[in-house]
């Protein structure tokens, strides 16, 4: 944390808007600050001191980091709105066997065995590849979050069921497991605000508990006498 405020590095596709609200709510005294950049930038800035923590993009090098897994991403292939794919609701791997597809060098995917045929160049980044498959050049396959991102009127996308898939983290250096650290892992886990470890006991609002109430004894009855 560095001016008053915590830096948060998110890699492009991943939107942390809700879990930014939330913080918004429960740490007032302490502005977040939301920075998109390069999935394969995201942790040598973390590493450098530049954010204090980052949604990354699985696997990456975790010496000196600690790493909390979050979520997978439906991966898709992209294509132009009139290709046969655009038909159908998804698709498989083998269904891409005689289609070019793009390799970008920012590739996220976890590839072994690459579907299809290789296109005619390797596309610098994900955006120029978008830009081939809207031309008609091939198909590119990536996290469905990416081809929201990139989204198009001439193109669509449509779920491959049998792909790898993209895994989203959180990454902050081990040695910066700080209060605003723990409130942020708290968020992001969905936490609730009384279970946050993040926050110190002034900070929390207190539990009063509810003294027992005391039941009253009625009092007797006085008896009158009568007079005969």
């Amino acid at each position: 944390m560095t001016k008053g405020e915590f830096r948060l590095a998110y890699a492009p596709g991943v939107t942390p808007g809700k879990w930014a609200g939330v913080w918004a709510e429960r740490v007032r005294e302490v502005p977040l600050r939301l920075i998109q950049m390069p999935a394969a930038e995201a942790v040598h800035l973390l590493r450098d001191g530049g954010v204090d923590a980052a949604f990354v993009r699985l696997p990456v090098d975790r010496e000196a980091l600690h790493v909390i897994p979050l979520y997978l991403e439906t991966t898709v292939v992209v294509v132009p709105k009139d290709h046969a794919v655009a038909a159908v609701e998804e698709v498989e791997l083998a269904d891409l066997a005689d289609e070019d597809v793009f390799e970008p060098l920012d590739e996220v995917l976890p590839w072994g065995d690459r579907p299809g045929q290789p296109a005619f160049t390797r596309p610098e980044s994900t955006a120029d590849a978008i830009e081939l498959v809207a031309s008609g050049a091939g198909v590119l396959l990536l996290p469905q979050s990416l081809a929201r991102l990139h989204h198009r009127k001439d193109l669509t996308y449509r779920t491959v069921t049998d792909a790898p898939q993209s895994q989203i983290g959180l990454a902050w250096l081990e040695a910066a497991t700080t209060d605003l650290m723990e409130e942020l892992i708290g968020i992001v886990r969905g936490r609730t605000p009384n279970s946050s470890r993040g926050r110190t006991p002034q900070q929390q609002e207190p539990t009063r508990k509810k003294l027992p109430q005391k039941r009253s004894t009625p009092k007797p009855r006085r008896r009158t006498r009568r007079r005969t």
